[in-house]
Protein backbone atom coordinates (compact mmCIF):
# COMPACT_ATOMS: atom_id res chain seq x y z
CA UNK A 1 0.00 0.00 0.00
CA UNK A 2 1.20 3.06 -1.10
CA UNK A 3 0.85 6.78 0.79
CA UNK A 4 1.95 10.46 -0.31
CA UNK A 5 3.57 11.23 2.44
CA UNK A 6 4.81 9.09 5.61
CA UNK A 7 2.06 10.69 8.33
CA UNK A 8 -0.41 10.68 5.88
CA UNK A 9 -2.37 7.82 4.51
CA UNK A 10 -3.89 8.05 0.96
CA UNK A 11 -7.20 9.04 0.41
CA UNK A 12 -10.35 6.98 0.97
CA UNK A 13 -12.43 6.80 -1.49
CA UNK A 14 -15.74 6.30 -1.48
CA UNK A 15 -19.50 5.85 -3.91
CA UNK A 16 -22.82 5.89 -3.27
CA UNK A 17 -23.10 2.25 -3.56
CA UNK A 18 -20.02 1.21 -1.25
CA UNK A 19 -19.90 1.37 2.41
CA UNK A 20 -17.27 3.84 3.92
CA UNK A 21 -14.12 2.18 4.65
CA UNK A 22 -13.45 3.66 8.15
CA UNK A 23 -16.10 2.47 10.75
CA UNK A 24 -17.19 5.43 13.18
CA UNK A 25 -16.42 5.98 16.60
CA UNK A 26 -18.41 3.41 18.08
CA UNK A 27 -17.30 0.33 15.28
CA UNK A 28 -13.92 1.27 16.05
CA UNK A 29 -14.30 0.58 19.48
CA UNK A 30 -16.01 -2.57 18.89
CA UNK A 31 -13.41 -3.81 16.79
CA UNK A 32 -10.75 -2.58 18.60
CA UNK A 33 -12.14 -4.71 21.62
CA UNK A 34 -12.51 -7.72 19.43
CA UNK A 35 -8.87 -7.47 18.92
CA UNK A 36 -7.92 -6.84 22.23
CA UNK A 37 -10.16 -10.08 22.71
CA UNK A 38 -8.15 -12.32 20.09
CA UNK A 39 -4.81 -11.19 21.91
CA UNK A 40 -6.10 -11.92 25.22
CA UNK A 41 -7.42 -15.09 24.29
CA UNK A 42 -4.02 -16.55 22.76
CA UNK A 43 -1.77 -15.28 25.77
CA UNK A 44 -4.44 -16.35 28.13
CA UNK A 45 -4.34 -19.74 26.62
CA UNK A 46 -0.72 -19.98 26.12
CA UNK A 47 -0.75 -18.66 30.45
CA UNK A 48 -2.69 -21.75 30.87
CA UNK A 49 -0.48 -24.10 28.95
CA UNK A 50 2.40 -23.20 31.08
CA UNK A 51 0.85 -23.33 34.48
CA UNK A 52 -0.17 -27.26 33.24
CA UNK A 53 3.27 -27.92 31.88
CA UNK A 54 4.69 -25.96 35.54
CA UNK A 55 2.03 -27.78 38.05
CA UNK A 56 2.79 -31.50 35.97
CA UNK A 57 7.30 -30.84 36.79
CA UNK A 58 6.38 -29.38 40.25
CA UNK A 59 7.24 -25.90 39.53
CA UNK A 60 6.56 -22.26 40.70
CA UNK A 61 4.43 -20.54 37.84
CA UNK A 62 4.73 -17.44 39.36
CA UNK A 63 8.38 -17.55 40.08
CA UNK A 64 8.83 -18.92 36.21
CA UNK A 65 6.83 -15.44 34.79
CA UNK A 66 7.41 -13.28 37.74
CA UNK A 67 11.31 -13.73 38.25
CA UNK A 68 12.97 -15.69 35.83
CA UNK A 69 16.33 -14.33 34.19
CA UNK A 70 16.24 -10.22 33.64
CA UNK A 71 13.09 -10.47 36.21
CA UNK A 72 14.96 -10.19 38.75
CA UNK A 73 17.05 -8.03 37.71
CA UNK A 74 14.14 -5.56 37.46
CA UNK A 75 12.57 -6.20 40.28
CA UNK A 76 15.88 -5.99 42.24
CA UNK A 77 16.22 -2.12 40.89
CA UNK A 78 12.91 -1.99 41.98
CA UNK A 79 13.51 -2.74 45.37
CA UNK A 80 16.89 -1.41 46.59
CA UNK A 81 17.76 0.95 43.07
CA UNK A 82 21.18 0.48 40.94
CA UNK A 83 24.46 -0.89 42.62
CA UNK A 84 24.23 -4.84 42.06
CA UNK A 85 27.05 -6.70 40.25
CA UNK A 86 28.27 -9.82 39.91
CA UNK A 87 31.84 -10.66 38.82
CA UNK A 88 32.55 -14.46 36.79
CA UNK A 89 35.71 -15.52 34.87
CA UNK A 90 37.83 -12.75 33.12
CA UNK A 91 36.09 -10.19 30.88
CA UNK A 92 32.36 -10.95 32.33
CA UNK A 93 30.87 -8.17 34.74
CA UNK A 94 27.35 -8.02 34.85
CA UNK A 95 26.16 -4.64 35.96
CA UNK A 96 22.61 -3.94 36.67
CA UNK A 97 23.34 -0.36 34.75
CA UNK A 98 23.25 -2.47 31.96
CA UNK A 99 18.96 -2.16 32.46
CA UNK A 100 17.02 0.71 31.78
CA UNK A 101 15.04 2.83 34.36
CA UNK A 102 11.82 3.27 33.26
CA UNK A 103 10.02 -0.79 33.71
CA UNK A 104 12.00 -1.12 37.31
CA UNK A 105 10.30 2.90 37.89
CA UNK A 106 6.84 1.82 37.00
CA UNK A 107 7.23 -1.59 39.07
CA UNK A 108 8.08 0.36 42.41
CA UNK A 109 5.27 2.87 41.39
CA UNK A 110 2.57 0.03 41.70
CA UNK A 111 4.15 -2.05 44.55
CA UNK A 112 3.75 1.51 46.27
CA UNK A 113 0.55 2.26 45.67
CA UNK A 114 -0.38 -1.47 46.36
CA UNK A 115 -0.90 -4.38 48.35
CA UNK A 116 1.19 -6.40 46.40
CA UNK A 117 4.75 -7.54 45.87
CA UNK A 118 7.50 -6.88 43.13
CA UNK A 119 7.27 -9.63 41.13
CA UNK A 120 3.72 -9.37 40.64
CA UNK A 121 4.04 -5.65 40.22
CA UNK A 122 6.03 -6.76 37.79
CA UNK A 123 3.74 -9.12 35.85
CA UNK A 124 0.84 -6.44 36.26
CA UNK A 125 3.38 -3.54 34.69
CA UNK A 126 3.65 -6.20 31.59
CA UNK A 127 0.34 -7.18 30.98
CA UNK A 128 -0.92 -4.05 31.27
CA UNK A 129 1.66 -2.79 28.84
CA UNK A 130 0.56 -5.70 26.21
CA UNK A 131 -2.65 -4.84 26.40
CA UNK A 132 -1.83 -1.30 25.24
CA UNK A 133 0.46 -2.69 22.86
CA UNK A 134 -2.13 -4.69 21.04
CA UNK A 135 -4.53 -1.93 20.98
CA UNK A 136 -1.62 0.82 19.42
CA UNK A 137 -0.69 -2.29 17.02
CA UNK A 138 -4.32 -2.49 15.79
CA UNK A 139 -4.83 1.38 15.86
CA UNK A 140 -1.89 1.66 13.46
CA UNK A 141 -2.69 -1.24 11.68
CA UNK A 142 -6.47 -0.21 10.68
CA UNK A 143 -5.44 3.06 9.75
CA UNK A 144 -3.03 1.39 7.12
CA UNK A 145 -5.30 -1.65 5.57
CA UNK A 146 -9.24 -1.96 7.77
CA UNK A 147 -9.85 -3.39 10.89
CA UNK A 148 -9.77 -7.38 9.44
CA UNK A 149 -6.11 -6.82 8.68
CA UNK A 150 -5.39 -5.88 11.98
CA UNK A 151 -7.01 -7.84 14.14
CA UNK A 152 -5.41 -10.47 12.23
CA UNK A 153 -2.53 -8.56 13.43
CA UNK A 154 -2.94 -8.48 16.53
CA UNK A 155 -3.33 -12.01 16.58
CA UNK A 156 -0.53 -13.12 14.76
CA UNK A 157 1.78 -10.62 17.60
CA UNK A 158 0.02 -12.84 20.06
CA UNK A 159 0.97 -15.83 18.68
CA UNK A 160 4.54 -15.77 17.94
CA UNK A 161 6.27 -18.55 19.44
CA UNK A 162 8.33 -16.42 21.53
CA UNK A 163 5.14 -14.43 22.71
CA UNK A 164 5.03 -16.49 25.80
CA UNK A 165 7.58 -13.35 26.74
CA UNK A 166 4.43 -11.12 27.00
CA UNK A 167 2.87 -12.86 30.08
CA UNK A 168 6.62 -12.58 31.99
CA UNK A 169 8.02 -9.49 34.11
CA UNK A 170 9.88 -7.99 31.04
CA UNK A 171 10.40 -4.77 29.51
CA UNK A 172 9.34 -5.39 25.57
CA UNK A 173 5.62 -5.14 26.19
CA UNK A 174 5.81 -1.76 27.66
CA UNK A 175 8.66 -0.77 24.78
CA UNK A 176 6.15 -2.18 22.18
CA UNK A 177 2.75 -0.01 23.68
CA UNK A 178 5.33 2.89 23.52
CA UNK A 179 6.40 2.15 20.33
CA UNK A 180 3.17 1.61 18.51
CA UNK A 181 1.45 5.19 20.24
CA UNK A 182 4.67 7.18 18.62
CA UNK A 183 4.40 5.61 15.31
CA UNK A 184 0.98 6.17 15.26
CA UNK A 185 1.40 9.62 16.44
CA UNK A 186 3.33 10.02 13.60
CA UNK A 187 1.34 8.45 10.98
CA UNK A 188 -1.47 10.96 12.55
CA UNK A 189 1.01 14.27 12.46
CA UNK A 190 0.85 14.52 16.48
CA UNK A 191 4.44 15.28 16.03
CA UNK A 192 4.70 16.28 20.15
CA UNK A 193 2.90 12.67 21.16
CA UNK A 194 5.82 10.95 18.47
CA UNK A 195 8.48 12.83 19.93
CA UNK A 196 7.40 12.47 23.78
CA UNK A 197 6.61 8.68 23.74
CA UNK A 198 9.64 7.94 21.56
CA UNK A 199 11.80 9.29 24.97
CA UNK A 200 9.71 7.26 27.28
CA UNK A 201 10.81 4.17 24.65
CA UNK A 202 14.65 5.76 25.11
CA UNK A 203 14.37 5.11 28.91
CA UNK A 204 12.59 1.19 28.61
CA UNK A 205 15.13 -0.69 26.55
CA UNK A 206 18.51 -0.04 24.80
CA UNK A 207 16.66 -0.98 21.37
CA UNK A 208 14.34 1.53 22.65
CA UNK A 209 16.37 4.21 20.25
CA UNK A 210 14.85 2.90 17.48
CA UNK A 211 11.47 4.74 18.68
CA UNK A 212 13.25 7.79 18.26
CA UNK A 213 15.50 7.00 15.11
CA UNK A 214 12.16 6.61 13.26
CA UNK A 215 10.53 10.05 14.64
CA UNK A 216 14.13 11.41 13.53
CA UNK A 217 14.16 9.80 10.00
CA UNK A 218 10.90 10.85 9.49
CA UNK A 219 11.09 14.65 10.16
CA UNK A 220 13.95 15.08 8.05
CA UNK A 221 11.49 13.55 5.55
CA UNK A 222 9.09 15.81 6.11
CA UNK A 223 11.54 19.10 6.48
CA UNK A 224 12.48 18.34 2.76
CA UNK A 225 9.49 17.42 1.59
CA UNK A 226 7.94 20.46 2.74
CA UNK A 227 11.26 22.52 1.77
CA UNK A 228 11.56 23.80 5.36
CA UNK A 229 8.11 24.86 5.76
CA UNK A 230 7.19 23.10 9.15
CA UNK A 231 5.37 23.41 12.23
CA UNK A 232 6.91 23.87 15.66
CA UNK A 233 5.45 20.51 16.58
CA UNK A 234 8.11 18.72 14.16
CA UNK A 235 11.00 20.38 15.60
CA UNK A 236 9.62 19.86 19.14
CA UNK A 237 8.75 16.21 18.79
CA UNK A 238 12.09 15.64 16.75
CA UNK A 239 14.54 17.03 19.48
CA UNK A 240 12.41 15.26 22.22
CA UNK A 241 12.97 11.70 20.36
CA UNK A 242 15.94 10.70 21.93
CA UNK A 243 15.95 12.47 25.37
CA UNK A 244 15.47 9.38 26.73
CA UNK A 245 17.37 7.24 25.77
CA UNK A 246 20.16 9.73 25.54
CA UNK A 247 19.61 10.85 28.83
CA UNK A 248 20.19 7.39 30.69
CA UNK A 249 23.22 6.99 28.77
CA UNK A 250 24.91 9.65 29.55
CA UNK A 251 23.93 8.99 33.40
CA UNK A 252 25.29 5.53 33.39
CA UNK A 253 28.79 7.15 31.50
CA UNK A 254 28.73 10.20 34.27
CA UNK A 255 28.63 7.41 37.18
CA UNK A 256 31.02 5.28 35.22
CA UNK A 257 33.46 8.22 35.40
CA UNK A 258 33.14 7.81 31.57
CA UNK A 259 30.42 10.52 30.19
CA UNK A 260 30.26 8.68 26.42
CA UNK A 261 31.37 5.42 27.16
CA UNK A 262 30.63 4.37 30.22
CA UNK A 263 27.05 2.49 29.37
CA UNK A 264 28.62 0.74 26.35
CA UNK A 265 31.67 -0.64 28.72
CA UNK A 266 28.99 -1.76 31.11
CA UNK A 267 27.14 -3.65 27.77
CA UNK A 268 30.79 -5.28 27.14
CA UNK A 269 31.04 -6.90 30.64
CA UNK A 270 27.57 -8.45 29.75
CA UNK A 271 29.45 -9.65 26.39
CA UNK A 272 26.76 -7.60 24.70
CA UNK A 273 28.69 -5.47 22.08
CA UNK A 274 27.67 -3.86 18.55
CA UNK A 275 30.64 -5.26 16.08
CA UNK A 276 28.21 -5.37 12.81
CA UNK A 277 26.89 -9.46 13.05
CA UNK A 278 30.65 -10.57 13.21
CA UNK A 279 29.63 -12.08 16.40
CA UNK A 280 26.10 -13.76 14.76
CA UNK A 281 27.74 -15.10 12.11
CA UNK A 282 30.49 -16.11 14.48
CA UNK A 283 27.73 -18.16 16.28
CA UNK A 284 25.70 -19.35 13.43
CA UNK A 285 29.27 -20.78 12.01
CA UNK A 286 28.97 -22.92 15.45
CA UNK A 287 25.41 -24.03 15.14
CA UNK A 288 25.61 -25.42 11.75
CA UNK A 289 28.57 -27.21 12.05
CA UNK A 290 29.17 -28.00 15.37
CA UNK A 291 25.08 -28.49 16.74
CA UNK A 292 23.31 -27.60 19.45
CA UNK A 293 20.17 -27.01 21.49
CA UNK A 294 16.76 -26.91 20.23
CA UNK A 295 16.69 -22.91 21.30
CA UNK A 296 19.57 -22.18 19.27
CA UNK A 297 17.99 -23.23 15.92
CA UNK A 298 14.91 -22.07 16.55
CA UNK A 299 15.95 -18.52 16.93
CA UNK A 300 18.32 -19.03 13.68
CA UNK A 301 15.32 -19.78 11.76
CA UNK A 302 13.46 -16.76 13.59
CA UNK A 303 15.92 -14.35 12.84
CA UNK A 304 15.87 -15.19 9.09
CA UNK A 305 12.00 -15.24 8.90
CA UNK A 306 12.36 -11.77 10.17
CA UNK A 307 14.85 -10.88 7.25
CA UNK A 308 12.54 -12.09 4.89
CA UNK A 309 9.77 -10.34 6.39
CA UNK A 310 11.27 -7.12 6.41
CA UNK A 311 12.20 -7.25 2.21
CA UNK A 312 8.01 -7.82 1.96
CA UNK A 313 7.67 -4.67 4.14
CA UNK A 314 10.04 -3.12 1.93
CA UNK A 315 8.35 -4.14 -1.11
CA UNK A 316 4.83 -3.33 0.61
CA UNK A 317 6.32 0.12 0.75
CA UNK A 318 4.98 0.69 4.25
CA UNK A 319 5.22 3.92 5.45
CA UNK A 320 8.44 5.57 6.31
CA UNK A 321 8.25 5.52 10.26
CA UNK A 322 7.01 1.70 10.47
CA UNK A 323 10.30 0.57 7.64
CA UNK A 324 12.71 3.28 9.71
CA UNK A 325 11.72 1.75 13.26
CA UNK A 326 11.46 -1.73 12.29
CA UNK A 327 15.08 -2.20 10.41
CA UNK A 328 16.49 -0.25 13.17
CA UNK A 329 15.79 -2.92 15.20
CA UNK A 330 16.48 -5.63 13.00
CA UNK A 331 20.07 -3.88 12.96
CA UNK A 332 20.33 -3.62 16.31
CA UNK A 333 19.47 -7.26 16.51
CA UNK A 334 21.25 -8.92 14.07
CA UNK A 335 24.38 -6.78 14.39
CA UNK A 336 24.65 -7.30 17.89
CA UNK A 337 26.81 -9.74 19.69
CA UNK A 338 26.33 -11.99 23.20
CA UNK A 339 22.94 -13.44 24.02
CA UNK A 340 22.27 -15.36 20.45
CA UNK A 341 19.75 -17.12 21.95
CA UNK A 342 17.56 -14.17 22.98
CA UNK A 343 17.30 -11.95 19.65
CA UNK A 344 13.51 -13.00 19.02
CA UNK A 345 13.04 -11.27 22.16
CA UNK A 346 14.65 -8.58 20.97
CA UNK A 347 12.53 -8.58 17.86
CA UNK A 348 9.23 -8.96 19.42
CA UNK A 349 8.74 -5.18 19.30
CA UNK A 350 8.96 -5.51 15.60
CA UNK A 351 5.61 -5.70 14.84
CA UNK A 352 5.36 -4.14 11.29
CA UNK A 353 7.36 -7.37 10.66
CA UNK A 354 4.12 -9.06 10.65
CA UNK A 355 1.98 -6.53 8.24
CA UNK A 356 2.79 -8.59 5.14
CA UNK A 357 1.70 -12.26 6.74
CA UNK A 358 -1.43 -10.36 8.07
CA UNK A 359 -2.28 -8.65 4.69
CA UNK A 360 -1.74 -12.72 2.94
CA UNK A 361 -3.52 -13.97 5.72
CA UNK A 362 -6.69 -11.94 5.14
CA UNK A 363 -7.04 -12.91 1.70
CA UNK A 364 -6.14 -16.29 2.02
CA UNK A 365 -9.38 -16.23 4.65
CA UNK A 366 -11.87 -14.89 1.90
CA UNK A 367 -10.84 -16.88 -0.63
CA UNK A 368 -10.02 -19.97 1.25
CA UNK A 369 -11.50 -19.99 5.02
CA UNK A 370 -10.13 -23.51 5.85
CA UNK A 371 -6.87 -22.87 5.18
CA UNK A 372 -6.57 -19.86 6.94
CA UNK A 373 -7.96 -21.64 10.02
CA UNK A 374 -5.46 -23.92 9.41
CA UNK A 375 -2.49 -21.32 9.39
CA UNK A 376 -3.71 -19.64 12.58
CA UNK A 377 -4.17 -23.27 14.45
CA UNK A 378 -0.74 -24.18 13.29
CA UNK A 379 0.47 -20.96 14.70
CA UNK A 380 -0.97 -21.68 17.61
CA UNK A 381 0.56 -24.69 18.18
CA UNK A 382 3.44 -23.91 17.64
CA UNK A 383 3.25 -21.08 20.11
CA UNK A 384 1.73 -22.84 22.99
CA UNK A 385 4.53 -25.88 22.62
CA UNK A 386 7.98 -23.59 22.02
CA UNK A 387 6.94 -20.91 24.74
CA UNK A 388 6.16 -23.70 27.72
CA UNK A 389 9.24 -25.36 26.33
CA UNK A 390 11.44 -22.13 26.63
CA UNK A 391 9.87 -21.32 30.16
CA UNK A 392 10.19 -24.95 31.74
CA UNK A 393 12.41 -26.85 30.02
CA UNK A 394 15.15 -24.84 27.91
CA UNK A 395 16.26 -23.32 31.05
CA UNK A 396 18.13 -20.65 28.89
CA UNK A 397 18.47 -17.07 29.16
CA UNK A 398 15.52 -15.52 27.67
Amino acid sequence: MTHPSPTVPAPVTRTSRTRPTLPGPSRRTATAAHALAAFAAARLTGLLALAVAAHASHQDVFRLLGRSWDSRWYTGIAAHGYGRTLYFEPGVVQSDLAFFPLYPALIRAVETVTPIGYGAAGLLVSWLGAGAAAIGIYKIAERLHGHRTATVLVLLWGLLPHSVILTMAYTEPVLTALAAGSLYALLTDRWIWAGALAALAGLARPNGFAVAAAVAVTAVYELVRRRGRVPHRLWTGAALAPVGWGAYVLWVGARRGDPLGGYFAVQRGWGSRFDFGRGSLAFVRHLLLDGDKLVFAMTLVIVAAALLLYGLLLCDRAPLPLLVYTGVLLLITVGGSGFFESKPRFLLPAFPLLLPLACALVRTARARPPHAVLVVGALAGLSLAYGTYLVTTARMPL
